[in-house]
C-alpha cells in the first residue's frame, strides 16, 4: 500500500473520495492501527504506540483520516511499527499461541496466532484493493505493485474503448 502514496500530493493523499470519506492515507492508517493492536497488544505485545482510537480525544472513525497537523511521515512511522511488531510477534511465538481479543464477543475472544495472521492477511488485502481504487480514482494509476500492474494490456485508446464497452452493456441493463 505504501507505494500508493508515491507522486500524490498532500491534497490528494487525505481527499476523501466516497461517501463514507475514504481517503488513501486514511485507510494504511487504518491497516497500520489495526495490525497494531492485533498483533501486538492481543499476544501480549504492546508496541508502545498509541493507537488514534485510544486518544482521549478520539472521534468516531479517528483511524480513517488524517487531519492536517499529523504529517504523512507519522502514517508512514506507524506503518513501519505495524511492519516490526507483526514481524516480532510472528518470529517469538508459535503459530498455535493464544491470544485474546477483547473487542470481539466474549465467545470469539481466544484465539491463536494462526488465526489472526489469517484475519490480517484478508483485513490488510482488502483495504490494499480499496488504496487501489482510491488511487485510480485520483490519477488513474492502477495496479497490483509498481514492477507488475497485473491489469490487460493495452494502451490509452484500448481502455478507452474497453471502458465504453462495459458502459455500453450497463447501458443495456437500466
Amino acid at each position: 500500500m505504501r507505494w500508493k502514496l508515491e507522486g500524490l500530493s498532500e491534497y490528494d493523499a487525505r481527499r476523501p473520495l466516497t461517501s463514507t470519506g475514504s481517503n488513501a492515507l486514511g485507510v494504511i492508517k487504518h491497516v497500520a492501527s489495526v495490525e497494531l493492536g492485533y498483533l501486538g497488544d492481543v499476544f501480549g505485545r504492546p508496541s508502545g504506540v498509541p493507537l488514534p482510537w485510544l486518544a482521549p480525544d478520539a472521534e468516531p472513525n479517528a483511524d480513517m483520516w488524517v487531519p492536517p497537523q499529523e504529517s504523512r511521515e507519522s502514517v508512514l512511522r506507524l506503518l513501519d511499527a505495524a511492519e516490526a511488531t507483526t514481524d516480532g510477534t510472528l518470529a517469538a511465538l508459535d503459530l498455535d499461541a493464544p491470544g485474546e481479543v477483547p473487542w470481539w464477543r466474549p465467545e470469539r475472544r481466544r484465539v491463536t496466532l494462526h488465526q489472526i495472521a489469517v484475519h490480517m492477511i484478508a483485513e490488510s488485502h482488502r483495504h490494499a484493493g480499496h488504496v487501489d481504487v482510491l488511487r485510480e480514482l485520483v490519477d488513474g494509476q492502477a495496479g497490483y505493485r509498481p514492477d507488475n500492474d497485473n491489469l490487460a494490456p493495452g494502451d490509452a485508446a484500448w481502455w478507452a474503448d474497453y471502458v465504453a464497452r462495459v458502459q455500453a452493456g450497463a447501458d443495456q441493463c437500466r
